[in-house]
C-alpha cells in the first residue's frame, strides 16, 4: 500500500487563484487542504443563481478563463456543482445569488454542504479545495463536461443510460437530467468521486480525454480488498486513489498486488 499527499504539479494552470497567506504554509498546504489562504479580490467576477432543486447553480456571467475548467455544459448552459461553487466563492472569483436574486454568503453554502445538500459532505469539498488548489483539474465522476465529442468509455456510458431512460440532455429537460444524474451517482457507497486530470492549458470540454486517476472517498475506514476490487473494475484501468480526511488533513493513497516469496 502506498500512501502520500500530493505535491504542486511541476507545471501550473490558468485556474490557480488560491495563494498561501504567508511563506511559512507553503509546506504544510501541501499536505492539508485546511491551510490558511487568502481571499483575493476581483474586479471582474462571474455570477450565477443557485437552483436548490438542482443542487447546482447556473452561470449567468461568464467571466476569465476559470470556466475551462469547471463547471458542466448543457444545452448552450454551464452549470457548476455545489463544491465548485463554493470553492470559486472562497477565492472571490463568483456571485452566487439566490432564486429571489439576493447574494448568498459562504456561510450559506457551508450550511448546505454540511447538511449534506446535493451530494456533496465536507470532506468531499475539502478533497475537491485540495487538489484544486494544487492546480489539478477536477470533476465529479460520471457526468460528462459536456455532450459534445464524448469519447471515453467509461462517461459514455453514462450518457447512453440517460438516453435509455428518456432523458434528451439537449432539450428543456436537462436540469432535471442533471439533478437526477447527481441523485444517483452513489452506488451503494461504492463509486469513484472525482475524475482528476493533471494541469492542462489545452484542456477543452469537449474533449477532456481520460483523467490521470479516479478518486474515491473513504467515508470512515478505508475501504477493504473486496470493495477496492470492486472499484477497481468501475475505473476502466485507470488508475484509481483513495481519498481520506482526517482533522482536516487530505491524505491519498492507492494500493499495489505485492507478491511475497515463498517461504521454505
Amino acid at each position: 500500500m502506498e500512501t502520500k499527499s500530493f505535491e504542486e504539479p511541476s507545471s501550473t494552470d490558468d485556474e490557480v487563484y488560491l495563494q498561501n497567506a504567508s511563506d511559512e504554509d507553503d509546506n504544510e498546504s501541501a499536505f492539508s487542504s485546511s491551510s490558511t489562504t487568502k481571499l483575493q479580490f476581483r474586479y471582474v467576477k462571474s455570477k450565477a443563481v443557485w437552483n436548490d432543486e438542482m443542487g447546482m447553480a447556473e452561470v449567468i456571467e461568464n467571466r476569465g478563463k476559470t470556466w475551462v475548467t469547471t463547471g458542466i455544459v448543457r444545452s448552450g448552459k454551464v452549470y457548476s456543482s455545489i463544491e465548485e461553487s463554493l470553492y470559486l466563492m472562497e477565492i472571490g472569483a463568483l456571485d452566487l445569488l439566490d432564486d429571489c436574486e439576493r447574494s448568498m454568503s459562504l456561510m450559506d453554502m457551508y450550511e448546505k454542504i454540511a447538511g449534506g445538500k446535493s451530494e456533496c459532505c465536507w470532506e468531499m469539498f475539502e478533497v475537491y479545495r485540495h487538489l484544486k488548489s494544487l492546480g489539478y483539474i477536477v470533476g465529479r465522476h460520471g457526468v460528462a463536461w459536456s455532450l459534445k465529442g464524448i469519447k471515453s468509455s467509461h462517461k459514455a456510458v453514462d450518457v447512453a443510460e440517460e438516453t435509455e431512460q428518456g432523458v434528451d440532455l439537449m432539450s428543456s429537460k436537462s436540469e432535471l437530467s442533471i439533478n437526477k444524474l447527481l441523485s444517483e451517482m452513489q452506488i451503494n457507497g461504492l463509486r469513484p468521486d472525482f475524475d482528476v486530470y493533471l494541469p492542462n492549458s489545452r484542456f477543452r470540454k469537449s474533449s477532456p480525454g481520460d483523467p490521470s486517476f479516479l478518486l474515491y472517498l473513504s467515508r470512515g475506514d478505508p475501504p477493504s480488498k473486496a470493495e477496492t476490487e470492486a472499484l477497481e473494475k468501475q475505473c476502466g484501468g485507470l488508475p484509481l486513489k483513495i481519498g481520506l480526511v482526517t482533522e482536516g488533513r487530505v491524505s491519498f493513497f492507492s494500493f499495489e498486488k505485492v507478491e511475497l516469496p515463498l517461504l521454505p
